[in-house]
């Protein structure tokens, strides 16, 4: 049987979205806002040969330097002001969240609530400043002394002055893609860090899958591995939406409680607890960690240590290293983050301020033992779920280099949890405008009798 909430939300139509206002004013902000980063994917850093970049970039597209390409939306390839995209932000942000989880004073400062979120917030500002820094510096070196296959420079002029605005350039566009995520968040739909990651790769994906079938015609790749990676996408996508919705309810009971003369029933609710925490952090946390031996390399050159150079080559995408490594650094920061964004003893202590209790269970410690018995289970789930996702594209890739990093299931994770996620925020808002169009309905009622 169907609860209210559920027959209510199963009423919402295209008449309900059509009369809230303030949904759709959210809408185009949001798509204003992509619009305006898909743009900023085009401009070139001054100074730079776009055309000479993109014919360097293409005989490096299929490692590392292309999955990172899949995160800024293409602006890598073309060398544009958003090259770095929002990586420095992520990585600044999970940073903060687990030095949050050992350094007691953040803890302290996490738990003040909303001012200790804006100070958490205002902390990552800063880290992404010096990470962007940090990248963008390398960024400028590495181009500076390069040139393309044909002979052409990248760069006229690989000055001072040209790695001074080349760093600068890419900060700003770092620092503009965050605020622009914030007002995503805060004025449109949907997370606003997450839709830009979204957009990016939803625009790589109709020239990754256009790609896909001119491998096909020339002969790169068998028709059999061409329909096989479509089918696996298919798949993997349906997979996705399954998993992400899967959640393990943990009953909870509330006692009886006398109001005046009259004693009430007590409740039942559920704690719902998702198989998959952590959502696309892990993933996206160990692809950045894979890019530091190649960061590392491009920004010392041609003096690099051998031993570099080798580990760079050997963890290249479709490896049995890269595969092995990624597939541990998905699970490790699975767990890792999971244990940062939820708490046992949190949940545990507020389940007890409110009355609440597990059949079979004593509130207090022995609640937060058994929630965190079951969320170490279900994680479990969830990070083998993660890293079959994200690898199993992988292992075609071993065989058949042909095929597009665009169509790998880390993109396609995004993608999907991203969709979920707006889509439900999207519900969320239309429930509200029908719950305050009943309100004033009743209101009027009232008033006329």
């Amino acid at each position: 049987m169907t609860s209210a909430a559920e027959q209510f939300a199963s009423n919402l139509s295209f008449g309900s979205f059509a009369r809230a206002e303030e949904l759709k004013k959210r809408l185009l902000f949001t798509l204003g806002a992509l619009i305006v980063y898909r743009i900023g994917t085009f401009i070139p850093i001054p100074g730079v040969n776009p055309g000479a970049f993109s014919e360097l970039f293409q005989t490096q597209t299929g490692g590392l330097l292309g999955t990172f390409n899949l995160f800024s939306g293409g602006a890598t390839e073309r060398m544009a002001i958003f090259a770095l995209n929002i990586m420095p932000y992520i990585s600044a942000s999970i940073i903060m969240q687990m030095m949050a989880a050992i350094i007691p004073s953040l803890e302290a400062v996490k738990k003040e609530g909303e001012s200790g979120r804006r100070q958490i917030n205002q902390y990552t500002r800063y880290l992404t400043v010096v990470l962007a820094l940090v990248q963008g510096f390398f960024i400028a070196t590495t181009v500076a002394g390069q040139t393309s296959p044909s002979g052409v420079p990248i760069v006229g002029e690989a000055g001072t002055v040209f790695l001074v605005t080349t760093t600068i350039t890419l900060l700003g566009g770092v620092m503009f893609l965050v605020w622009l995520g914030e007002q995503i968040t805060a004025r449109g739909i949907g997370n606003g860090i997450s839709l830009i990651i979204f957009a990016g790769i939803i625009a790589e994906l109709p020239r990754a899958a256009a790609g896909l079938f001119a491998s096909g015609r020339s002969g790169a790749l068998p028709p059999v591995i061409v329909v096989a990676v479509i089918l696996i996408a298919i798949s993997l996508i349906a997979f996705v939406v399954f998993m992400e919705r899967a959640q393990r309810r943990l009953l909870v009971q509330y006692p009886r409680r006398q109001q005046g003369n009259r004693m009430t029933q007590g409740e039942k609710s559920h704690l719902p607890l998702k198989l998959n925490t952590s959502g696309v952090i892990p993933p996206i946390f160990a692809s950045s960690l894979l890019f530091l031996p190649a960061t590392a390399a491009s920004a010392i050159g041609n003096d690099a240590p051998i031993w570099l150079q080798n580990l760079t080559g050997s963890i290249g995408p479709g490896s049995w290293a890269y595969i092995l490594i990624y597939g541990a650094g998905i699970v490790f920061f699975c767990f890792l983050y999971t244990s940062i964004v939820f708490n046992p003893e949190d949940t545990a202590d507020n389940l007890k301020k409110y009355g609440g209790y597990i059949q079979g269970y004593r509130p207090g410690a022995r609640t937060a033992e058994y929630i965190d018995y079951v969320l170490t289970r279900i994680t479990v789930i969830g990070a083998a779920y993660l890293a079959f996702v994200c690898l199993m594209p992988e292992f075609l890739r071993m065989n058949y280099s042909a095929i597009p990093v665009y169509l790998g299931g880390t993109s396609l994770l995004i993608v999907v949890t991203v969709t979920l996620d707006t889509v439900q925020q999207i519900q969320g808002h239309l429930l509200a405008q029908q719950y305050e169009s009943l309100i004033k309905k009743s209101k009027l009622r009232g008033a006329r009798r």
